[in-house]
């Protein structure tokens, strides 16, 4: 089963978004200033609500798979990756100059979405299609 491996990469970032929103809430609260603790729980929001989002489109695939969803889970697991990491890499290290990858994570989160509209608007042309509708 070809999916299989996005299932174990999405549960595998479900337990890391667990674990780095109670590192930021028992293990650098006081140790970081709020602005870097701040940043660090932006990266573990966005990189959960994108894991939430890409167990619904693994869940759409396994009952409708169409062109496409392979292309919003690699935009945004690389959205996540760019955007949360940096965040989380910054916070951490206080690493400045890796705020400018950060955007781009965000670009590609944006595209994740978009590609997701487009792939659900061709998968309903194309039910209308088959099922003789105009």
């Amino acid at each position: 089963m070809y999916d299989r491996g996005w299932w174990c990469l999405v549960a595998l970032s479900g337990a890391l978004t667990v674990m780095a929103g109670a590192f930021a809430a028992h293990g650098l609260q006081g140790q970081l200033p709020e602005r870097l603790v701040a940043a660090f729980e932006t990266g573990v929001r966005y990189q959960m609500w994108h894991t939430l989002a890409m167990l619904g489109v693994l869940a759409w695939r396994a009952s409708r798979p169409r062109r496409g969803q392979f292309a919003v889970l690699g935009l945004w697991t690389a959205g996540v990756l760019l955007f949360s990491g940096s965040l989380y890499v910054m916070a951490l290290t206080g690493m400045r100059g890796l705020g400018m990858v950060t955007p781009f994570g965000g670009v590609l989160m944006i595209a994740g979405w978009l590609t997701l509209a487009f792939c659900a608007l061709r998968d309903e042309a194309g039910s209308q299609s088959e099922s003789g509708k105009t």
